[in-house]
């Protein structure tokens, strides 16, 4: 379960961003995460739960945005979304994608709160 080391180091870097940030508590951390990145999403939640136990995240709300892929072609440069990483171009037929999205795992905010 690689997910767990993820998750391990998303609590990591949103504790120290909200360290340095003084800040007393995490309240929602958005994630982007791609459909073809190889992450179980379910899994992936659960572990930011154990990870964030004892943190300044234990009572975060984690919102992850599943992002679908988008795939360019090689030889036509059509845009479009594949069926697989083996996907051929709904345009002229060919194999052999360059995926553009849909393999991303980000942190893309955090919200943290501060009391004076």
């Amino acid at each position: 379960m690689h997910e767990l080391s993820i998750a391990i180091s998303i609590v990591d870097i949103a504790s120290r961003q909200a360290e340095a940030a003084s800040a007393d508590r995490v309240s929602e951390v958005e994630l982007d995460i791609g459909v073809l990145s190889g992450i179980a999403y379910e899994s992936l939640e659960f572990a930011l739960g154990v990870a964030a136990k004892e943190t300044i995240l234990e009572e975060t709300l984690f919102r992850i945005n599943r992002v679908e892929p988008v795939a360019e072609c090689p030889d036509c440069n059509h845009l479009y979304t594949p069926d697989g990483i083996f996907s051929h171009c709904p345009v002229c037929n060919k194999q052999g994608i360059r995926l553009i999205r849909g393999t991303e795992l980000q942190i893309k905010s955090l919200l943290v709160e501060q009391n004076d």
